[in-house]
């Protein structure tokens, strides 16, 4: 069969990928164009092209070229060509034309002429004229004016290439089947695929990215599914060569899906990922990809020891103006970082800015477009090394070369562990402080979180918090250095951890709410078990982890005195003390805290309890305004059983004044008591150490300190680490009016 010359289009981006295809296809005298690449062979190199082209949109048989400066030249030069020999005039067509500094300007007037002048020469030659079909012509051709020359050619693809005939259905704004091929082929699928390595995509959408890994890694072709071709109708068609080039095809996905490795798709909209699962069926892969349902900011999977991670984030004006794109890529980072060290991830973004907040390193860079849109594909190699401080544990040191110092506090904490494990388990405790800066030169809190099962034990999966309180300005930084790398080499030791279930931050003297100030946007959730209550809790995004372990017997009591009652929770955080009231058999439970956060948080926290909000309300509001709002509606006795933990200071800009504990305490209990029934009990707790309750409460109320009975047996190394009272009418002082706070 005698070579001709061919030309193959792709999207802006992919020539040089599209010039390496052709020639690893077997093409001859390859070479990039500005919208693709040139190339050579036999008619059976150009099916070839049709069939097992990933990137090309179209392959293109030249026909004719010729002047076109006007709408007559260009008709005479397509009536110059003999039509017989491409159809016959009971078939379709269809024609396509682009202009550009011609004196013909309109494309659709163009492609309107050449038409005319192909059914004009059937009616001339056999008295009958072939029809118009735009969606699946038996010939469809492409015209190119360009600066009054007009390049004709017939489109063997039909329609375009990165249509593969499995997609349906897709999600929004999907990536079209050849632009994910080039993103696969960037981040040199085939050869980590050749080393039987597996393929991620963490948000998956309808699958394509997953689809096109695994038609590459099976070796299947990606036009082995379509039942159209614009070749197909040609007359100058090889059947048998085209049916010879299908048997090869079908022979090399066979045993190509036989050796398919692990190809695992996830996402957290149920809907799109069943189209994922029909989209593979379609492609012939049925179970040999997976797909399951994953939140990226609760991701828990097992994967294989090495792969790829690609995937092309959400991306939308909505989310982009919302802000919660940050937070979105710094969730898919803590997945990467904790759970897919060793593999290689390639990140397709509109906005490359956030790339960065998967707090990863870039190995390199590579420009695509999306359309029109110019994105960025940014590589990564999942190493500790390139992660970003912020994001990665501090360096250990050997075991072997620990100081005798640091020998001492290995044995301080593995005493404390050997003593607390002990209790933790008799009283059925699976969350506690195992140590707490015992040691003055390791000033750190280290927290032990037990994931929730039934009955903690030895098998039961342990996440290790270590909040390091930060050196004096005194210390020689070198040395505080050594300090925090033998701490943490000590608790790691100890405790049988790996470095995804050791958290560590740093804590500084805090003021007040600053404790709750987000330092990190992970957003990745762990259940544990508290008593009868399960809830969540966050080591990454915050100082704290949403559950105060120090106050886990004020939240017992809570829970042994709510039956029946009616329990109002102050400065909620998320709401684990409502948590345990409502299982306590709360009849009803009113929850007030400023942050929408929080209040999500305590929103899973009910829902994971299943505890409906229609019995237990959510209110965000400043507290000090609530109680003043409720004062002024005059419902006094609304409440059995409050609960009152304020900060000791804020001054957020969402409250009209500044809140001190110390000075404004008096009036926001006067406040909280005028909601509390006769019969009814108000706790009030701070964790100010050098706190002194107001003698105007104790007068008024009757007032009992509970404070020795409600620090924990590991936190008695810390007797101040909070305050706490009792505080019940007086009904000599029922119904006194509360003073107003103080400016």
């Amino acid at each position: 069969m005698k070579n001709r010359i061919y030309f193959a289009t792709a999207p802006k981006g992919m020539s040089d990928l599209l010039a390496a295809e052709l020639t690893q296809l077997g093409a001859t005298g390859v070479a990039e164009t500005r919208a693709g690449a040139r190339f050579e062979g036999p008619l059976e190199m150009a099916y070839r092209a049709c069939l097992w082209s990933r990137l090309a949109n179209r392959i293109l048989l030249p026909i004719a070229t010729f002047p076109a400066d006007s709408p007559e030249a260009l008709y005479a030069g397509v009536r110059s060509i003999n039509w017989s020999e491409h159809m016959r005039v009971d078939q379709t067509l269809a024609v396509d034309a682009n202009v550009s500094a011609s004196k013909i300007t309109h494309s659709h007037y163009a492609a309107l002429k050449i038409k005319d002048a192909i059914v004009d020469d059937f009616a001339e030659r056999e008295g009958d004229r072939p029809n118009v079909d735009v969606d699946r012509p038996d010939i469809r051709l492409n015209c190119y004016i360009n600066k009054d020359t007009a390049a004709l050619y017939l489109d063997l693809s039909g329609n375009s290439l990165h249509q593969r005939n499995y997609r349906l259905e897709a999600g929004q704004a999907p990536l079209k089947e050849n632009l994910a091929a080039a993103l696969l082929l960037r981040a040199r699928w085939p050869e980590i695929a050749a080393e039987r390595g597996a393929f991620v995509d963490p948000m998956c959408g309808s699958g394509t990215l997953v689809i096109e890994a695994a038609m590459m890694a099976a070796d299947v072709a990606p036009g082995l599914s379509r039942d159209y071709f614009g070749f197909l109708g040609w007359r100058q068609h090889n059947a048998a060569t085209w049916t010879r080039l299908l048997a090869e095809a079908g022979y090399r996905r066979d045993q190509g899906l036989a050796k398919l490795p692990a190809m695992l798709g996830f996402d957290i909209d149920r809907r799109v990922l069943e189209q994922a699962r029909d989209n593979a069926l379609r492609a012939g892969l049925g179970d040999r990809v997976s797909f399951a349902y994953q939140d990226i900011s609760q991701f828990r999977h097992n994967f294989p020891a090495h792969g790829l991670v690609v995937t092309n984030p959400p991306y939308g004006r909505r989310l982009a103006e919302s802000n919660e794109l940050p937070a979105l890529y710094s969730a898919l980072g803590g997945m990467l970082r904790t759970q897919l060290r060793g593999w290689k991830a390639a990140l397709f973004t509109e906005d490359q800015a956030l790339g960065k907040h998967l707090g990863i390193r870039a190995d390199k860079l590579h420009t695509l477009f999306n359309g029109a849109i110019e994105c960025k594909l940014i590589h990564f190699q999942i190493e500790e090394a390139n992660f970003y401080r912020d994001a990665r544990l501090p360096h250990r040191v050997k075991p072997d070369a620990l100081s005798e110092q640091a020998l001492m506090f290995k044995n301080r904490l593995e005493k404390n562990l050997k003593q607390l494990s002990r209790w933790a388990r008799r009283e059925g405790v699976s969350c506690y402080r195992v140590y707490d800066a015992d040691l003055p030169d390791y000033a750190a809190a280290i927290d032990i979180y037990h994931a929730a099962l039934d009955e903690v034990g030895p098998g039961a999966e342990q996440w290790v918090c270590i909040s390091e309180y930060a050196a004096p300005q005194t210390i020689d930084p070198d040395k505080a250095q050594m300090r925090t790398r033998e701490l943490l080499t000590v608790v790691q030791q100890v405790l049988a951890l790996d470095d995804a279930h050791l958290f560590y931050k740093t804590r500084a003297r805090q003021r007040g709410d600053s404790q709750y100030e987000r330092i990190a946007t992970e957003r990745r959730f762990h259940e544990v078990r508290e008593g009868a209550a399960r809830l969540l809790v966050n080591f990454e995004d915050y100082l704290d982890t949403g559950l105060f372990l120090d106050h886990r017997p004020v939240r017992q009591r809570l829970f042994r005195e709510a039956k029946g009652k009616r329990f109002l929770n102050l400065f909620a955080y998320t709401a684990a003390a409502t948590v345990q009231a409502a299982l306590g058999g709360a009849v009803a439970t009113t929850t007030v805290d400023m942050s929408q956060t929080y209040l999500d948080w305590a929103r899973r926290n009910l829902q994971l309890n299943g505890l409906a909000e229609t019995q237990h309300q959510l209110l965000q509001a400043d507290c000090l305004q609530w109680l003043a709002q409720q004062a002024r509606l005059k419902k006094p006795g609304s409440y059995d059983l409050i609960f009152l933990d304020p900060p000791t200071f804020s001054n957020s800009k969402r409250m009209d004044q500044p809140f001190d504990v110390q000075q404004d305490h008096e009036a926001l209990i006067q406040q909280a008591m005028a909601l509390l029934s006769p019969g009814g009990t108000l706790y009030f707790s701070t964790n100010q150490r050098n706190f002194k309750l107001g003698e105007t409460v104790q007068q008024l109320f009757q007032v009992k300190n509970i404070s020795a009975e409600t620090i924990p047996l590991d936190f008695k190394r810390r007797q101040n680490i909070h305050h706490c009272w009792t505080i019940t009418p007086q009904s000599s002082v029922w119904g006194a009016r509360p003073r107003k706070l103080q400016a």
